[in-house]
């Protein structure tokens, strides 16, 4: 790993001198603690052989401990200055910069592929960020990322807790996930008023032979209105209560039961048997 990690005297000094104010619209908290840097590039368990994908680098600090440990590291940074500024920072050959939104990148945009994704995620994007990249990159074989706690806590949450809930199933659908770690407001800049939580996860083989999309529109009605049974929850998505009734008897799954009870296998089990029953039609968002 880089000894040259950046501590918070180093990231103030390079944010005044780019003219770079941390902005709550995108997100922005850096990091800035040495320790936590190690302790995040040690945790993601990174080969020589792994292709680092980095999310919102910022300022570099993350950036600095994944160059010294993976064969290649693509940083996708959305803040112009920032991107721009990275390979002054970083200079390092085996880094490459994208000035993208990780949100709207494609597998084409990376050469070499990526294998691992280690990030710091802005809060207000860091579901959906990790959900579209594993959509888009089947090479990710697993991940290491910080989230807000809250949030860390829903992804790695199993059927029956109270956060279980639509991230949960769909981060399933993907991989094993587990939470790997807190860490405190003080490593920030600026700080911010929850702890963060890092989330480990590992690429799995498909959960069953259905469409994602289709599942992933099961799940929304079915978490659409957690009070409800699934009976009537999916009302809605199959055409009345006595059809999402007979679909979810059909798929073993207790039409009294709610969405929070159900593992990701079920929900699979619930859109082979809406298709067998002709309403593969209604399952598209």
């Amino acid at each position: 790993m880089a000894d040259a990690l950046l501590g918070p005297a180093e990231i103030r000094q390079l944010a005044a001198r780019l003219g770079v104010a941390p902005t709550k619209k995108l997100g922005q908290n850096f990091l800035h603690d040495p320790n936590t840097i190690r302790r995040i590039v040690a945790a993601a368990g990174l080969t020589a052989d792994d292709v680092a994908l980095e999310v919102g680098p910022g300022l570099g600090s993350l950036t600095l401990g994944l160059v010294g440990a993976a064969r290649h590291v693509h940083a996708v940074e959305i803040d112009g200055t920032l991107a721009a500024a990275l390979p002054q920072t970083v200079t390092a050959p085996n880094l490459t910069v994208h000035h993208a939104d990780a949100l709207r990148v494609h597998r084409a945009d990376f050469d070499p592929a990526p294998t691992m994704l280690v990030a710091n995620l802005p809060y207000n994007v860091a579901v959906p960020v990790v959900l579209h990249l594993l959509a888009e990159l089947p090479t990710l074989r697993a991940g290491l990322v910080m989230v807000q706690k809250e949030v860390a806590d829903r992804l790695t949450a199993g059927p029956g807790s109270k956060v279980y809930g639509i991230p949960s199933v769909k981060l399933a659908w993907y991989a094993d996930a587990r939470p790997a770690g807190k860490v405190p407001p003080a490593v920030f800049w600026p700080v911010p008023n929850v702890d963060s939580g890092l989330v480990a996860f590992t690429r799995h083989a498909p959960v069953a032979d259905v469409d994602r999309a289709a599942l992933f529109a099961l799940v929304d009605a079915a978490f659409a209105q957690r009070r409800k049974t699934l009976r009537a929850a999916l009302a809605g998505w199959a055409g009345g209560p006595d059809a999402a009734e007979k679909v979810l008897v059909a798929a073993g799954v207790n039409p009294q039961a709610r969405g929070e009870a159900l593992t990701v296998r079920e929900f699979a089990a619930i859109v082979a048997a809406a298709n067998l029953s002709g309403l593969d039609g209604r399952l598209r968002p």
